[in-house]
């Protein structure tokens, strides 16, 4: 038999036909890049492939690289395998790789979504004969209440704490949450305040996206200046020494974790608000539905246990191993998170 179309290697998957990996996680001669997220686009591969609107962001996190922009749905030839980049929905400009060689179509996700966030452009189901897909929160306990309704409990949670006199203090990762956290928070209760990282990430991304004003938390900046204010920062910012001059404040966390109160428990936060940028267990169904694929693969997350369900269901379902951490920097934040004192 021959090589699959896509195939899994040490450095990352890899396409043989047209000697290119896609969000390899050691250094390559060339990459197609799914989105920003420092998982998914590595330092020191020769030549970049991503949707446009992800070279500022990589960019940014990278440095000075040889990056060249696709549109959504444009096709380009490698070595006679053709392919093209569609939305995923997970933050801005994250792609899903289609990939066709000889009549055979796969689809690698990256991370994604299925709920459109306003923010993101919406996630695309796309026909194919294989699907490679995350599986994040694969499992019945995640199910995800529409975005409107967090929002309106994160306002109502800072409105209250403005009337304790108390700072909000709200976790959300740098690159994706953040900046869906800061479109919808409602600047009629106060003023937004950012981390470092984050102030940092959303300049870069205000060209593409209508977000509130922001003011940067410095060194200058004065505990009573943040009093009944909203503070958003990374997770790694808990515990940090930047934080003290919060007090008196409150914390929250927004991720998919929140589901788990003992998670909240761990990371010592008083609130969590479950709000994902990956699918939940529906939306990973409802869109694997959705491609019509027969053959499953699940690459992070809950791999065995969902894979087995999908078998059950009658796909041809594996797992395979990768570097890919998809929601765990918001359950364990890292030193890939700036912390600016």
């Amino acid at each position: 038999m021959g090589k699959p179309l896509l195939e899994f290697t040490d450095k990352g998957i890899y396409c043989h036909e047209a000697k290119v990996y896609i969000d390899p996680w050691k250094p390559v001669d060339k990459a197609i890049i799914t989105h920003g997220h420092a998982d998914h686009s590595r330092w020191g591969h020769q030549q970049y492939i991503t949707h446009h609107r992800n070279i500022p962001i990589i960019s940014h996190r990278l440095g000075k690289i040889n990056v060249i922009g696709k549109e959504w749905g444009e096709v380009f030839t490698i070595n006679n395998v053709q392919f093209s980049l569609h939305p995923a929905g997970h933050i801005i400009g994250s792609s899903q790789v289609r990939v066709t060689h000889k009549g055979e179509i796969w689809v690698f996700t990256g991370d994604y979504k299925d709920e459109d966030d306003g923010v993101s452009t919406p996630f695309e189901p796309i026909k194919c004969h294989t699907f490679i897909t995350e599986c994040t929160f694969g499992l019945p306990a995640f199910k995800w209440t529409p975005q409107k309704q967090v929002f309106a409990d994160i306002n109502q949670w800072w409105t209250q704490n403005k009337a304790e006199g108390k700072t909000s203090v709200l976790f959300g990762y740098s690159l994706g949450k953040a900046q869906r956290l800061l479109k919808y928070l409602d600047t009629d209760i106060g003023n937004i305040f950012t981390h470092g990282a984050i102030e940092n990430m959303t300049e870069v991304l205000r060209p593409i996206v209508d977000f509130p004003e922001t003011k940067l938390i410095t060194k200058e900046t004065k505990k009573n200046e943040l009093l009944g204010h909203i503070v958003l920062a990374p997770p790694s910012a808990h515990g940090s020494t930047w934080i003290r001059k919060m007090v008196p404040y409150v914390t929250a966390s927004a991720s998919g974790w929140m589901t788990f109160r003992g998670a909240r428990r761990r990371r010592a936060i008083d609130k969590g608000f479950v709000l994902s940028d990956h699918c939940d267990w529906q939306g990973l169904l409802n869109s694997i539905k959705a491609t019509g694929a027969e053959k499953i693969i699940c690459t992070h997350g809950y791999t065995e246990i969902f894979s087995r369900y999908l078998r059950e269901l009658g796909y041809d379902a594996r797992t395979e191993e990768t570097q890919y951490e998809g929601e765990l920097g918001e359950l364990n934040p890292t030193s890939k998170e700036e912390v600016i004192p």
